[in-house]
């Protein structure tokens, strides 16, 4: 069976720091990727998470396995660049798959980072 390689993207954002708040928020966004994808996670080869400096009180890779995502996948998470102007509070990931199925990458740029990607948040027209 040939595989396909292809990575997916998302952002979110949380209103405050606090464990709570990044676990829904991530937990939110990795559902959206895999519901929408079709995805397992025997179709994950690794997950690479960033978090604003902002967010200091949960590390998103930990958010993504309490929330059963992830949880024999290798992930890592990183400090955002800072950048001038940058979205706060901002959690982004890349996930990168590998699947045996063709399919057409949908990402998830959710709540306040859904400006961030405007074209990832066109209404299907065919919906």
């Amino acid at each position: 069976m040939e595989e396909n390689v292809y990575a997916l993207r998302g952002a979110t954002t949380v209103l405050h720091d606090s464990p709570a708040e990044v676990d829904e928020a991530v937990g939110e966004m990795m559902g959206k990727l895999y519901e929408d994808n079709g995805l397992t996670d025997k179709d994950v080869a690794f997950i690479l998470f960033s978090q604003t400096r902002d967010i200091r009180t949960r590390n998103a890779a930990a958010s993504c396995r309490k929330n059963g995502y992830g949880v024999l996948t290798p992930l890592f998470c990183v400090q955002e660049a800072e950048i001038a102007g940058g979205l706060p509070l901002a959690i982004r990931v890349m996930v990168l798959v590998n699947h045996s199925a063709q399919r057409e990458p949908k990402m998830a740029y959710l709540r306040n980072a859904a400006a961030l990607r405007p074209e990832y948040n066109k209404e299907d027209e065919n919906d």
